[in-house]
């Protein structure tokens, strides 16, 4: 609430540069805000009694609107990037992969490992758990399994981030 739209008996009164004014009626408060060519501002509605501030408001605004793009900025977006493998892999193949994922994890992004079932492979899903501890174990130097390896439909997935 700003100037006119401020309609509290009494309220505690703040200067522009900071120093306490006291406790006065809102119209005692505005006319010392016009004085100043300033606007007043209600800063904490809930307090007894409400704390307004004499301050130009069209520049508080824009400070607010430029510390919230700021935040936004430096706000660091976390994907999720996906390793397939298949059961039967190789060992440089899956060498590879490892290399791949290590790049990701390096890069501050999530990793989702998979591995994809077809056919008779779904019979020997219990024979790729090894494959994903190895794959595990051998990025442990700079990533932590965040879900271990579990089974959905035709899919073994681990997810793994990087070591805090």
């Amino acid at each position: 609430m700003i100037n006119e739209q401020i309609r509290d008996r009494e309220i505690r009164l703040i200067g522009e540069n900071g120093e306490q004014l006291g406790i006065m009626s809102a119209r005692e408060a505005q006319a010392k805000a016009d004085e100043a060519g300033l606007d007043l501002v209600k800063i904490a509605p809930k307090a007894q009694p409400p704390v307004c501030k004499i301050i130009d408001y069209s520049k508080y605004r824009y400070e607010q609107a430029r510390k919230e793009k700021e935040a936004r900025r430096k706000q660091k977006i976390v994907e999720i990037k996906e390793i397939r493998m298949s059961p039967n892999i190789d060992t440089n193949d899956l060498n590879t992969k490892i290399a791949a994922a290590r790049k990701f994890l390096q890069k501050g992004n999530k990793v989702k490992v998979s591995i994809r079932f077809r056919g008779r492979e779904m019979a020997h899903t219990s024979a790729s758990r090894p494959m994903m501890d190895d794959f595990a174990e051998k990025l442990s130097d700079i990533a932590v399994v965040e879900k271990p390896p579990k089974m959905e439909g035709r899919f073994m997935t681990m997810f793994m981030t990087e070591k805090k």
